[in-house]
């Protein structure tokens, strides 16, 4: 019971980072415009994302911009584009085999068939988690470089937006789920080789004196 619990409670964690690493890859708020010095200028908030660039102007308008050239961006921007959205495949897909391999629902056959599912959800997330932290630390350390790079004027300096929390945090929950799904399994296929199954094994001194006696009355 304790560890059907367990496994619910890395489902629920597994879907919460699912739902957050879809959003953070969807979400044009990767990085903002850094409020420093004192240019006065228009927008009141830039955004930049992975798909597209927003902006809020001081007369209420919000316009954006799609990204259409592949190639015009710069590398971290592309491989954060790849790597999200082969995460967010992962954890779908660990969703659904975990969901075939959890204890309390009755699909996936036998108990040895439903841990490997649980184990093999447990890679997914734990995949997923890895492709979804990759993208958002360097996605955040080229904010910060540019950031404190002195030949970068102000106007043009950075900050993370919601959107990289958004993916430390979906990435975090995504690892969890993992560890505690891989974990349950490997514990449940350790006791199974630390405690096998008792053998039962029949004495066959009752067969051998009856075997014996037998041959006696023969000779």
């Amino acid at each position: 019971m304790a560890s059907a619990s367990l496994q619910f409670f890395a489902f629920i964690l597994a879907l919460f980072g699912v739902f957050g690493d879809i959003a953070a890859t969807l979400l044009p708020n990767w990085k903002v415009n850094a409020d420093v010095g004192s240019n006065i200028i228009t927008a009141i908030t830039q955004m930049q994302g992975l798909w597209m660039d927003c902006t809020w102007y001081s007369t209420g308008m919000f316009s954006c911009t799609l990204k259409y050239s592949i190639l015009s961006l710069p590398v971290y921007v592309q491989a954060a584009r790849s790597t999200m959205v082969l995460s967010c495949i992962l954890s779908a897909f660990g969703i659904c085999i975990t969901t075939v391999g959890m204890k309390c629902t009755r699909l996936g056959g036998d108990t040895d068939s439903k841990n490997n599912a649980c184990f093999a959800g447990g890679i997914c997330f734990i995949l997923a988690g890895i492709f979804g932290l990759v993208p958002t630390c360097w996605y955040t350390r080229e904010i910060i470089s540019n950031f404190l790079d002195q030949t970068i004027p102000e106007s043009s300096k950075h900050e993370p937006g919601g959107a990289v929390y958004t993916g430390f945090i979906s990435a975090g929950f995504l690892l969890i789920a993992g560890v505690i799904f891989c974990s349950s399994c490997f514990k449940r296929q350790q006791g199974a080789w630390i405690y096998p199954p008792k053998q039962h094994h029949f004495p066959s001194t009752e067969q051998e004196s009856n075997a014996g006696y037998s041959l006696k009355d023969y000779v």
